[in-house]
């Protein structure tokens, strides 16, 4: 399904009402304390402190004690605490505490105890901006960097000039751009990058017990005036094809696809997309935020192209060794290339050392405080197989201990390759004055720690006598 834009979203968020905002170290002080109540005391943060900060059973990003709900997100060793009494949605309460400290990494470039105790009046200003008396008002982030600035207070005379055109933006058709006259770059270039998680888990005779995709479309536009853009994407493509058949415009495109059709669940745009164009013909039109923004949000379940292949073969030698024989394909072109190929291999946790035999390429080493094998490749061309070889020495016990046999782990980075299938077929920038731009896009595929398989432990006493006499 195509999920609201952040602009219903923002709408959305005038629903909720916070009796109270904070902001807690570790430690649980108080760096950041906003009451919206007057039957709220300071003491209400001595209450979040004792039962969820002092509380390392606590797991639950909502706390309800009495009539008061605790809502809180941590980032950095931070607590950013929202509290109300109503029964307010649970997700757009979220969504404002993300939305706030998206803010503040865009002033501080990240979010932690320092920067907020140096900066903390320019916290307290935001704080009151955005949230007005408890109901969340106005957090587009190009908006209020026009009058909340770390820079020096404007002047008397410029002052008037300055809040109309913050008036106009605030209130205009485009609040998270400002006007074409202010906006100016002697060279105008617009940047996409389509970026995608993969996350795969595999059975050790390489069939698929889990895959999916998570994706977003990242720009940065650096665009004089007011441009109009528009880029499509695959002429197949499909959203949500259980339910496209009630969605009109839609049900052709679900006729369509088939097996080589791109199928996202759902996803998410930015306000400033005009959704009526991407249900037509899947175009995206909008005008842009200055500068960089998440332009889209998706996931994918369908047709996932995995990039590589992992094959295992973990063999039981008695109860003092184990083999290993491990062996990644990759699937993609030859001009492309895999690189920062980094695959942990779990060994038992009575192992005492690893004899690693590399046939291929790479470097491989045995790291006993983690009871693995870590396996790094600069790069991985495609079309190309390697292999490793290892044997495992285990040390006797009086009992045998059960090995879990945790999933092997494959990190990587593909450039101009998507696992999804999601293309950009073009980018196209109008503006009044009909200027050139320079347009770039760019691919990239990754797995940090959500790509597994499984391996097969085989038992055999025999049939790996000439590779204990290989090793040793």
């Amino acid at each position: 399904m195509i999920s609201v834009s952040s602009f219903y979203i923002s709408l959305l968020l005038f629903l909720i009402y916070l009796q109270a905002f904070f902001i807690f170290n570790q430690k649980g002080e108080v760096l950041i304390s906003r009451l919206y109540r007057t039957d709220f005391k300071r003491s209400i943060a001595d209450v979040f402190r004792i039962q969820v900060v002092s509380n390392s059973d606590v797991r639950s990003p909502i706390i309800t004690l009495g009539s008061t709900s605790f809502f809180h997100v941590r980032v950095n060793n931070l607590y950013v605490v929202a509290v109300t009494k109503t029964n307010a949605n649970a997700a757009l309460v979220f969504e404002f505490c993300y939305r706030f400290i998206n803010i503040c990494k865009s002033y501080f470039g990240k979010m932690d105890e320092e920067s907020i105790k140096n900066n903390f009046v320019v916290v307290y200003e935001l704080v009151d901006e955005i949230n007005d008396f408890g109901y969340p008002q106005n957090s587009e982030i190009d908006t209020l960097k026009t009058y909340i600035t770390t820079e020096s207070v404007v002047s008397a005379t410029q002052a008037p000039e300055v809040s109309s055109r913050i008036t106009a933006q605030a209130t205009g058709a485009t609040s998270w751009r400002r006007s074409g006259d202010d906006v100016k770059y002697k060279k105008n270039e617009a940047f996409v990058d389509v970026v995608e998680v993969v996350n795969w888990m595999g059975s050790a005779k390489g069939t698929t017990l889990r895959a999916d995709v998570d994706g977003h479309i990242q720009m940065r536009a650096y665009l004089s005036g007011t441009p109009e853009c528009k880029f499509g994407l695959n002429d197949k493509l499909v959203i949500d094809r259980g339910a496209v058949g009630t969605s009109g415009p839609s049900s052709g495109l679900a006729d369509r696809g088939g097996g080589d059709a791109v199928e996202l669940d759902d996803c998410q745009f930015h306000q400033c997309v005009r959704l009526n164009d991407f249900d037509a013909d899947r175009s995206i039109s909008f005008i842009p935020p200055d500068g960089e923004f998440e332009l889209m949000r998706y996931r994918a379940t369908s047709n996932i192209k995995l990039p590589l292949k992992v094959i295992p073969t973990v063999t039981e030698i008695g109860t003092t060794k184990v083999s290993y024989d491990i062996t990644l394909k990759t699937t993609f072109s030859a001009k492309l290339s895999a690189t920062n190929v980094v695959v942990r291999i779990p060994t038992p946790l009575n192992t005492t050392d690893v004899d690693v035999g590399i046939l291929g390429t790479g470097k491989a080493k045995y790291v006993p405080a983690e009871n693995v094998i870590v396996w790094k490749i600069a790069r991985l061309q495609g079309g190309q197989e390697c292999s490793l070889s290892a044997m495992a020495q285990l040390t006797s016990t009086t009992t045998r201990q059960v090995w879990a046999r945790p999933p092997i782990d494959v990190d990587f980075q593909v450039l101009m390759f998507t696992a999804s299938g999601l293309i950009v077929r073009f980018l196209k920038v109008f503006e009044k004055s009909n200027y050139h731009s320079i347009k770039w896009v760019r691919y990239l595929t990754k797995a940090n720690g959500g790509y597994q398989v499984r391996d097969s432990l085989i038992k055999d006493v025999h049939m790996c006598i000439d590779r204990i006499a290989h090793f040793s």
